[in-house]
This record gives C-alpha cells, sequence and structure tokens, in this order.
C-alpha cells in the first residue's frame, strides 16, 4: 500500500458510531439534505427503509429533509408501499422526459438529482435488510463537519446469503474479483477504498452534478473514479456501516455486470488519459450452458450508456437557477 493511501486510511475512515444524528443536527445549519433510494422491485424491502429514515431522522431529529423513491419501472408494488411509508416517490421515466429514456440504476441516479433538493444527497439501494438510519448518519457526517470532504463511501462487512444460511465475507465477489484488482493497478491510490461498489454514499450536489453518470452496474466505479480525478484522493472519506445485508444474484448476472464495471474502468482509463486509445473494447460477451446437445453458446450485449453531467442538461440548469441557496 502506498504511503498515502496509509494516511488517507487513518485520516479519512471513521464508523458510524462516530456521527450521532444529534451531533449532526447542530452542525446542519441551512445545509438541505436529501436521502435517495433507487428501487425496482424492492417491495419486500423499501417500505422499513423508508419508514426508518422518516421516523429517525425527520420525525424525532430534523435531519433530514426529504426521502425520494425513484420508481425505476417496477412491476410490483413498490411504489405504493414506499409512499405509504412516507416517502415521496417519482417515476424515473416522468422526470427530465425530454432527455428521452435510458436503463439501469446509474440513470435512476442520475434523474434523482433533478428529482431532490438538498445540498448533501445521500444514497441507499432499496433491497437492504435489517437497515438502520446509521447508516443515513454516518455517511453524513464527514460532509457536514469537514467542508473538504465532497464524497463520501460506505464500508461493510458482506455476508452472502444462501437460502437461510450466511457465509460470513463471502458477499462482494464483483467487488473482490473484478473491481479491487482494477483499482489496484490503474488506480493504486483509491486502494484504501474497502467497498468501491457498495450502493450507499452520499456526496455534495455541487460535485455530483458536474460528473457523468454511466447508467447501468458502473456508475458506483465511475463515479469514484470521477470523484478522484476531479477533486481528489483527501476529498473522499469512508465510513464503516457495520454489516450489509442483502438480496444476492446469480452467477450468470454478477458476469454481465462484471462486463459493464470492466467497460466502465476502460473508459475512465481512455477518459484521464492513462493509457493510449486502442479502439474501443467488444461489449458482446459469450458464456455456456450445457444442453442435450453439447454446450450452447449465448451471447449478450453488456454494453453502458452514459449521461452528461447533470448541470449540463438545460432544463436542470434552469430550475435550479430559482434554487438560490441549493447546490
Amino acid at each position: 500500500m502506498l504511503p498515502e493511501v496509509a494516511s488517507w486510511l487513518r485520516r479519512r475512515t471513521s464508523t458510524a458510531a462516530d456521527w450521532p444524528a444529534r451531533a449532526l443536527l447542530d452542525a446542519k445549519g441551512a445545509t438541505g439534505i436529501s436521502v435517495v433510494l433507487p428501487a425496482r422491485d424492492e417491495e419486500a424491502t423499501v417500505g422499513a427503509i423508508v419508514a426508518a429514515v422518516r421516523t429517525d431522522l425527520m420525525e424525532r431529529i430534523p435531519l433530514v429533509d426529504e426521502i425520494v423513491v425513484v420508481d425505476s419501472r417496477s412491476t410490483d408494488r413498490t411504489a405504493a408501499v414506499a409512499a405509504a411509508a412516507g416517502a415521496e416517490v417519482v417515476a424515473q421515466d416522468e422526470v427530465l422526459p425530454g432527455e428521452g429514456r435510458m436503463s439501469g440504476k446509474g440513470e435512476a441516479l442520475w434523474k434523482s438529482l433533478a428529482a431532490t433538493t438538498g445540498d448533501l444527497i445521500v444514497f441507499v439501494d432499496a433491497d437492504l435488510r435489517g437497515f438502520t438510519s446509521s447508516y443515513v448518519t454516518g455517511l453524513l457526517g464527514p460532509l457536514l463537519t469537514d467542508s473538504s470532504v465532497a464524497y463520501v463511501k460506505g464500508c461493510y462487512d458482506r455476508p452472502l446469503t444462501d437460502g437461510e444460511r450466511q457465509v460470513e465475507g463471502g458477499g462482494g465477489r464483483v467487488t473482490e474479483l473484478v473491481a479491487r484488482p482494477l483499482i489496484n493497478m490503474h488506480w493504486p491510490r483509491l486502494a484504501g477504498v474497502m467497498q468501491p461498489l457498495g450502493g450507499e454514499y452520499a456526496g455534495r450536489r455541487a460535485l455530483l452534478e458536474r460528473l457523468p453518470f454511466v447508467t447501468g452496474y458502473g456508475v458506483e466505479l465511475g463515479l469514484l473514479l470521477d470523484v478522484h480525478q476531479h477533486a481528489g484522493l483527501d476529498a473522499i472519506a469512508q465510513v464503516d456501516l457495520g454489516r450489509r445485508v442483502h438480496a444476492h444474484q446469480s452467477t450468470e448476472a454478477l458476469g454481465a455486470m462484471s462486463g459493464q464495471i470492466m467497460l466502465t474502468a476502460w473508459s475512465r482509463l481512455e477518459r484521464h488519459g492513462r493509457m493510449i486509445p486502442l479502439g474501443a473494447p467488444s461489449t458482446a460477451l459469450t458464456r455456456f450452458r450445457r444442453s442435450a446437445a453439447g454446450h450452447d453458446a449465448l451471447t449478450s450485449d453488456v454494453a453502458v450508456g452514459e449521461r452528461p453531467p447533470m448541470i449540463e442538461v438545460p432544463a436542470y440548469a434552469a430550475a435550479r437557477s430559482f434554487s438560490p441557496g441549493r447546490g
């Protein structure tokens, strides 16, 4: 590990317990805070997350100003459950309709910038089990108490859930097999970020609105690399949130996710001047399944789209101009 990474780890890593909500309320002042949940078919978990944030951080302690669930074309009762729990629910495709429709988690996150008003935005995945509001306060702590921090990543233990059994340390397979090796090889100063692909993080609107958003699974990696490029390592902090339990995807789904993450890394290597352009990589991913005839080759396209910095979208820029003191 590079000496500057070891130094960053000591200075910029804290725990959720270090940031009690009442102390953060004193630091909040006039800062607007939004909590965003991108959600697609998460009716089983989204309500409990929204209810915890609303009860703990809006009713008991008025720290959070709004909870927005961006419904990403759910086919279940996600929107109804979230609204009943107290969230403002917006349909992904109804936000900035003039910008067209794209798919993926990153699209929902990008659209959330236009659907919220906070100066600080906290992102929380909607499939978490056993969620507590300390996730939110932990992520807000460094932002509210240190103006030099612009982006905060959550870190945690990630067990792998297999039916009723949990394998400690078995989660985060794409992180350990794909993202971490890539980061250590090409961005060694980010080697101290423990959960580069984690879905719980927070940032200042003034920074987030100036970054492009990959629309698919590479969104977290793309944001981390772009924050580092634009703001530097010391603008990033991380907070230990304890434990993260959520639904896990199939190996086949993780393969497609890995492809999108590798494509995102490739785009940043080129864009940030870290490699000589050699032509675009293939976006075809071929896998094999055994059949009665032997092995069938199945090829899918793992290409990822990208949205421009939100500040460049005329409708967003016009709307923000009427919100003095925001951003």
